[in-house]
């Protein structure tokens, strides 16, 4: 293993223990030239499970890809990065055990939103309205109504939301009218 900060090739393994998830071994090592330590993790090699895009293209599913997508949407928010991590390695572990060779990108944006929703809805509406393109403040305000408890939604609300979408729509349909 190359050390990642003088890259010589004569490091030797420190310890060794169980990754977080499943088929994972964690292992500090040590570089014999500068004496830096570093982690590194091993997991077995497992066929690709291959995402399909909206527009029908296919590649393979990027663990990295999702983590950045979620660190995103957590920026700023007391979410730890143990947290983020676990989300991901979850989702994961997911994809891998349904045992489908390919997998809709649109079950994985709803897995991203569902394992958000339960952490923080800030991070949750965050990624949610960039993943299902929210145009304007009446989706943003329809996403929110529903993280409403039904308790704490009254009819005044829920009449002053709908009065909300209801001009966003007629605003888009005067819109879309005007470029015919």
């Amino acid at each position: 293993m190359k050390c990642p900060y003088c890259t010589n090739l004569n490091t030797r393994v420190v310890d060794s223990r169980p990754g977080k998830i499943e088929f994972e071994v964690r292992r500090r090592r040590e570089c014999q030239d500068c004496k830096q330590r570093f982690t590194t993790y091993e997991r077995v090699e497992q066929a690709p499970v291959m995402i399909i895009k909206k527009d029908g293209r296919r590649e393979a599913f990027d663990r990295e890809k999702v983590l950045r997508g979620i660190q995103k949407a957590c920026e700023k928010r007391a979410i730890s990065v143990n947290l983020i991590e676990e989300m991901v390695d979850l989702i994961e572990q997911e994809l891998r055990e349904s045992n489908e060779r390919e997998v809709s990108a649109k079950i994985v944006g709803e897995k991203i939103i569902q394992a958000l929703k339960k952490i923080d809805d800030v991070a949750y509406v965050r990624f949610a309205s960039v993943y299902r393109e929210f145009k304007d403040i009446a989706d943003f305000i329809q996403e929110l109504k529903g993280l409403l408890p039904r308790e704490c939604r009254s009819v005044e609300f829920d009449h002053l939301v709908d009065g909300v979408v209801d001009k966003v729509v007629d605003e888009r349909a005067d819109k879309a009218d005007d470029r015919s």
